[in-house]
């Protein structure tokens, strides 16, 4: 018990950085967005954990989608450019299944960390970084945000599956997890 209450803890450090919050900033998406009046939290069927989970592994997994998408196109390794273009396809997968996870919870489409510097998130200034690296420099940039991205995500999903109330949210963080852990052995091969 005492572990299931550090990983959640941990995952809520984690939304209460500045700017952060696990609650909604607009009423919970159902048949199209409704606004909620200025101050007032909108209600969500499904726990903190699980919204605070999907509400930072959609935006977290958007940006590395954007990066991968980036090195699939311009790293001139072979390896990295193959690697990079199965993860994006493979975020790409995840994302089709945490956006109707989104929906069915009640919680809002919107990004409701944008702007925020969070570990594992690769920001715009993160993409404007990458646009401007070229070669190895572009590579280097690839792989220290994308590695982090991994390890962060994974971190929060193991948070996910030890306090999460809603299974099908649990059932997909496990999966995160288990392929955190190939997909950042993958890139000790092809970066090491």
């Amino acid at each position: 018990m005492k572990a299931v209450r550090g990983t959640a803890a941990a995952l809520l450090v984690l939304l209460a950085a500045p700017g952060c919050s696990a609650a909604p900033a607009a009423t919970p998406v159902r048949d199209g967005p409704v606004s909620t009046p200025a101050g007032v939290p909108a209600q969500t069927p499904s726990g903190a954990t699980d919204a605070a989970w999907l509400q930072l592994m959609t935006p977290m997994n958007e940006g590395a989608v954007e990066l991968l998408t980036m090195a699939a196109d311009r790293a001139t390794d072979p390896g990295l450019r193959s690697w990079a273009t199965d993860l994006a396809a493979t975020h790409r997968a995840e994302l089709d299944r945490m956006r109707p996870l989104l929906r069915q919870l009640g919680l809002p489409a919107t990004n409701v960390h944008e702007g925020h510097e969070m570990p594992g998130m690769v920001t715009p200034g993160d993409l404007a970084q990458a646009r401007a690296a070229k070669g190895a420099a572009f590579e280097k940039v690839v792989v220290v945000q994308i590695r982090e991205h991994l390890e962060h995500s994974a971190r929060v999903s193991r948070s996910e599956v030890d306090a999460g109330s809603e299974a099908a949210a649990k059932k997909l963080a496990a999966s995160l997890v288990e392929a955190r852990a190939a997909e950042l052995d993958a890139l000790k091969r092809v970066a090491p």
